[in-house]
């Protein structure tokens, strides 16, 4: 009797936990018609409102920010640079997750039935651990390739080839960590004294004890918190402290110049951005694992009042990761702000400037004018900017740009491109040509 009182007050967990209710039903084969006269686990109306309205906002602006994040970047071809790149494969996979996750999960939880069916049951919870896979994984591709522009400034820089592959590479791992969604959530209809029905997606994992509790389950909870959790978090910690202390623990970084504090700035501007998301991300999953890993090991907390309520509030801080980030792109990044009052331009409350295009109506050229001494040597300091000496002259590089772009450029011309894309090659390239000039001057 104490075991029908467990599950019947127990609460169904909507991810990878399954709860003391589905176990005795499946392992025991109980009628529990008899039992029950109704779904116990349907909240009052005005709380279903409450997290309707909380659910609902979230979706709406993860799934439209990310969208607009997606659309900055593809249609406008300055926007497209390797870090970018990286951000439309992390709001890729936050858009997912609110649409093909987040709404039906919801619908679940709020009322404790899945009218889905057995095949999206499987789809749901693999999009779910996919994206999730993707997210944290595209987090930690975006650090390293951060760490590798930094601190190693004159290597080759990651292509958008590089990028794509690795992107390909992010998603297909996610996939094989998801499988055992596919291969072991299932759902099981309970039927009521009074007629009604209710429909339950679970998670059936073998290797399971007298309980009901699979141990394949909760190593399966513990390998998915280290690998999405535990080591990225580690890994980003990392190498954003070693790039903070390169970029702010440094008196001086290569030359005091103009341009090259400039650089500097711009490449502190993108580490914070990046720093906010990935202690943001921190911040909002860490409850999440930790509810599963204890009650894995603990399963009598499902038992707990309010225990169904307490679940929706860890399962909306978790999913809620995903509106937050295009907030701080918009935020933190002047491109992406001027792109998003492009997009609501036709708001009246919005104001777009003039001068705030993401499109460039001439390209940016460089120009070179060195006099005096042929003498004239083109050196490239450590941040990836150059400055052109002589005995007797100094000469600079200037962009050509026009009027409408001046703002546009100094306000954020390095925020993603130069950290990837510095142009190193064309001033080594410059380099060689002068030098092979002075030398034919020489024996000239």
């Amino acid at each position: 009797m104490q075991t029908l009182e467990v599950f019947m007050n127990s609460t169904p967990d909507p991810w990878n936990m399954t709860s003391l209710l589905e176990n005795y039903t499946y392992y025991n084969n109980t009628n529990i018609t008899d039992l029950q006269l109704r779904n116990q686990f349907i909240l009052p109306w005005w709380r279903q409102m409450i997290w309707t309205l909380l659910f609902a906002g979230m979706i709406v602006v993860a799934t439209g920010g990310n969208l607009i994040v997606i659309w900055i970047v593809l249609a406008h071809k300055r926007m497209r640079t390797v870090t970018n790149y990286f951000l439309v494969n992390l709001s890729i996979a936050d858009a997912m997750v609110s649409t093909l996750n987040v709404t039906f999960n919801y619908i679940y939880m709020l009322n404790s039935h899945w009218p889905f069916g057995t095949l999206y049951c499987k789809i749901c919870q693999f999009v779910a651990v996919l994206t999730i896979c993707s997210s944290v994984f595209t987090l930690m591709a975006i650090s390293i390739d951060r760490y590798m522009a930094i601190m190693n400034p004159l290597r080759p820089h990651m292509g958008k080839r590089a990028t794509l592959c690795i992107a390909i590479f992010i998603w297909i791992v996610g996939a094989i960590l998801s499988l055992p969604m596919l291969f072991f959530y299932t759902t099981y209809t309970q039927n009521f004294a009074n007629g009604e029905i209710r429909v339950i997606c679970y998670g059936e994992f073998p290797n399971r004890d007298d309980n009901g509790l699979s141990y394949d389950e909760y190593l399966y909870n513990v390998i998915f918190m280290i690998l999405t959790y535990v080591l990225p978090i580690g890994s980003m910690t990392f190498t954003y402290a070693r790039i903070g202390l390169e970029l702010w623990g440094s008196q001086s970084i290569g030359e005091n110049t103009a341009g090259q504090l400039e650089g500097i700035r711009s490449k502190r501007r993108v580490v914070k951005m990046m720093i906010v998301v990935v202690v943001i991300f921190a911040v909002c999953w860490l409850p999440f694992h930790v509810y599963f890993i204890i009650t894995s090991y603990f399963p009598e907390i499902t038992n707990e009042p309010y225990i169904q309520e307490v679940f929706l509030g860890i399962y909306w801080l978790a999913m809620s990761n995903s509106m937050y980030n295009p907030i701080i792109y918009c935020w933190m990044n002047s491109r992406f702000r001027r792109g998003f009052a492009h997009f609501f331009s036709w708001c009246p409350m919005v104001h777009v400037p003039v001068e705030s295009t993401l499109s460039r109506s001439e390209a940016l050229t460089s120009r070179y004018s060195c006099t005096g001494s042929p003498q004239t040597n083109i050196r490239i300091s450590r941040n990836g900017t150059s400055s052109c000496t002589s005995s007797e002259r100094s000469c600079t590089t200037s962009p050509t740009t026009s009027t409408s772009e001046s703002r546009f450029e100094h306000d954020n011309a390095h925020t993603d491109a130069q950290n990837s894309y510095i142009d190193l090659h064309d001033f080594t390239a410059t380099s060689v040509v002068v030098d092979e000039t002075n030398a034919m001057n020489r024996e000239t």
